[in-house]
């Protein structure tokens, strides 16, 4: 997207989406408009380090990483496609963003003074790999390695109730906690001279500074080490999963986003050209920056990235919301004593990809066809597609369909499925098991949703849209493909609002109207809501069968 801002002379913020395939840059002005987007694709743009879909598989069972030498390159690869699209980056005021959740990169002895000394006629990965870190490759929130670290984990903590109680969720294998556990159990030497761990959200800043940067409170809650309530380290948890070390490693309390860490290191400067007064502010998770992007009081956010993510705001109240095994509660990145609830899927987007490789030859017009040939409910039969050992259920692994039709409900063989109905399965699939949970994360006395803001990648489908519509029961409202990146770049903008006024996120968002970008695209049809609602019940009688032949298989 080629730069576009009448006024060459106004302040412009940044925001940075490090997500699982990809670095996305978001600038906004000071009216809140999107004035340039730029990204990178790992796979595409950097073909040399080997990732399918930005990750690498293996060596061992269930282990997920991404290169940080990757992320390194991409942030130079970013900056010229930047600059060549016009950007003048010394209107940059303040620069913030996200990292996709639960990622952690170690930093070795060497990495401060590595940071603190760039030479601005080398490349950040040409300077700061392999030396600045312990662990070449960082694990990140596609990883299922850890499942004995989360027993162990919950055990600590008297169980996976308490856990969540204490964290907001109960131990998963992608949380950073357990990651850290099982790098310290298997590779002692690597975390011995680990001398800082950051998040992903946490290591974008540091390289903006030129010092390792403190972790963002939102980002924080979910790693099962800090009290959700209290937003602070939570020293029995740090001492289950990294021993008395582990505090020294994480750094300073977690702190709020649109804190000022400081000034844009020189690096920056002397190289693309950045305002030296250019302010960092802390990046959060992915998910958070998506809230802030998108939400207002009474939104439902349906994120349909490489993960599928239903994100609801809970305003600040006098008893604490409740926490379930089965979702997640975050704290808010700019509310003090608000939440997120959070029910988030790893087998998104690329089992719907899957799915369209296989039974509609690649091609997403022939995808939405087979959706609009095949009706609602599917022919009475229902599909479960996990590709990747799922979140929500725990661990289920596998392809299983079942039929309503006739009654009683069984299960059918996949060979026997036929082709058309896969598209709308999925799809159908993915937004019934969200529908199904989310009555048990709000709070008792929250109004009724809305409307519900979709985001992500498959936001631009409009037949996804239209059935999300109708299984939701709600009118669809669409911001753009990049709702993380556009929530850090807001983030950017309220540390220097907050620097000029000393006001709230909320004040500063007040004075924004929504304009062109937040619009309805789908309505619900209310006689397909009825039939929807009709398949949960029969929907969740399924999964707990697939839950059962999982459980079985392991044993």
């Amino acid at each position: 997207m080629a730069f576009d801002a009448a006024d060459d002379s106004a302040p412009l913020f940044l925001g940075l989406d490090l997500s699982t395939q990809g670095l996305k840059a978001v600038l906004i002005s000071e009216d809140s408009d999107v004035v340039h987007e730029s990204a990178v694709h790992f796979d595409r743009d950097l073909p040399s380090y080997g990732t399918t879909n930005g990750a690498i598989r293996g060596p061992g069972e269930g282990e997920v990483t991404s290169p940080v030498r990757m992320w390194l390159e991409a942030f130079d690869l970013l900056m010229e496609r930047m600059k060549t699209a016009g950007v003048n980056f010394s209107r940059i005021m303040a620069v913030s963003g996200d990292g996709q959740q639960h990622g952690s990169v170690y930093w070795s002895e060497k990495a401060e003074s590595l940071l603190a000394s760039l030479d601005s006629s080398q490349s950040l990965a040409e300077q700061l790999s392999p030396d600045a870190f312990s662990l070449p490759n960082a694990p990140i929130w596609q990883d299922s390695s850890t499942t004995r670290e989360c027993r162990e984990l919950e055990a600590a903590a008297g169980g996976a109730q308490a856990l969540a109680d204490l964290t907001g969720s109960r131990a998963y294998e992608r949380f950073t906690g357990t990651q850290i556990a099982r790098i310290r159990r298997l590779n002692p030497e690597a975390y011995l001279k680990t001398s800082r761990i950051s998040l992903v959200s946490s290591f974008m800043p540091s390289v903006f500074l030129g010092e390792i940067a403190p972790i963002e409170v939102s980002d924080a809650s979910g790693m099962n080490l800090m009290n959700i309530q209290t937003n602070k380290w939570e020293d029995a948890l740090l001492e289950a999963c990294g021993g008395p070390e582990l505090r020294t490693k994480l750094g300073a309390e977690p702190v709020p986003g649109g804190t000022v860490l400081g000034k844009i290191s020189p690096w920056w400067v002397q190289r693309w050209g950045f305002n030296p007064e250019c302010l960092i502010a802390p990046f959060t998770g992915d998910n958070p920056a998506t809230v802030v992007a998108l939400s207002t009081p009474g939104d439902a956010i349906l994120s349909c990235g490489t993960s599928t993510t239903l994100l609801l705001s809970i305003p600040p109240a006098d008893t604490a919301p409740k926490c379930f095994t089965s979702s997640h509660l975050l704290a808010h990145p700019t509310t003090l004593d608000a939440h997120i609830a959070m029910l988030c899927y790893k087998n998104g987007a690329l089992a719907r990809d899957q799915v369209r490789d296989q039974y509609a030859d690649g091609d997403w017009n022939k995808f939405n066809d087979m959706i609009e040939q095949t009706p609602v409910g599917s022919n009475g039969l229902l599909g479960y597609y996990f590709s990747l050992p799922e979140i929500i259920p725990p661990n289920v692994l596998g392809n299983f369909f079942f039929s309503t039709s006739p009654p009683p409900m069984h299960q059918v063989p996949e060979n026997e499925v036929p082709a058309i109905v896969h598209p709308r399965a999925i799809v159908e699939s993915q937004f019934l098991s969200i529908k199904s949970r989310i009555a048990a994360i709000l709070p008792e006395d929250a109004p009724p949703l809305q409307r519900l803001v979709i985001s992500g990648g498959s936001s631009a489908n409009p037949v996804i849209r239209q059935l999300a519509a109708d299984i939701f029961g709600l009118q669809v409202f669409m911001a753009g493909k990049e709702g993380a990146a556009e929530g850090g770049a807001q983030l950017a903008r309220y540390a220097w609002w907050r620097e000029q006024t000393g006001g709230t996120f909320e004040e500063m968002r007040a004075m924004d109207t929504e304009g062109k970008r937040m619009k309805c695209v789908a309505e619900p049809k209310p006689e397909r809501t009825a039939a929807y609602e009709g398949l949960v019940g029969p929907y969740r009688e399924a999964e707990d069968h697939v839950v059962r032949l999982c459980e079985g298989l392991k044993n």
